[in-house]
């Protein structure tokens, strides 16, 4: 109850007792399969043993944010298309996806992606791409979909050419 003379008494805001007050949060699915994946360090036992059983020349892209949270895309073969279309490889259900969005294709043991000319385009770390050489660890966004990629562990130490000539300084030798 409030103060007669208008001062608020301990544990009461603007004539309500907070003592009283009580909230009760839930989260989704979603949210707790993301929350588990970043307390376990970003991977769960059950991805890591995947990951570690990847043959040379492929590699693994896991969803941490979309409608599908866990769900793993594998890359074995040297083109396969991300996108909303059913007969993509890499199914992506969401409007924010166009119909064939992005392509991931395989040079020997290294992985690319290039942007299909989708609407909304594709990032790979944050910032948006035409195309791109993946590193394990890093994070591509397909519209609202953020999925990780890993390589395959026995494909750790394969070099990554540079994608113009000169830039290894051995141009024209």
């Amino acid at each position: 109850m409030a103060a007669t003379d208008g001062a608020r008494q301990p544990g009461e805001a603007n004539g309500v007792d907070e003592t009283m007050q009580s909230s009760t949060m839930s989260f989704t699915g979603d949210f707790s399969a993301q929350l588990a994946a970043l307390i376990a360090g970003g991977v769960s036992k059950e991805e890591m043993d995947s990951i570690s059983a990847l043959p040379s020349g492929s590699a693994l892209l896991i969803v941490r944010r979309g409608s599908n949270v866990g769900a793993r895309f594998l890359l074995d073969t040297d083109t396969q298309v991300a996108g909303r279309h059913p007969n993509a490889e890499i199914f992506l259900d969401d409007v924010t996806v166009s119909r064939r969005h992005a392509e991931f294709t395989r040079h020997g043991r290294v992985f690319q992606m290039r942007d299909l000319g989708s609407l909304n385009g594709t990032y790979y770390n944050g910032e948006r791409v035409d195309a791109v050489t993946l590193m394990s660890g890093g994070e591509v966004q397909v519209g609202k979909f953020r999925l990780t990629f890993y390589s395959s562990p026995l494909d750790a130490t394969v070099p990554v050419a540079p994608a113009d000539p000169s830039a290894d300084g051995t141009a024209g030798l």
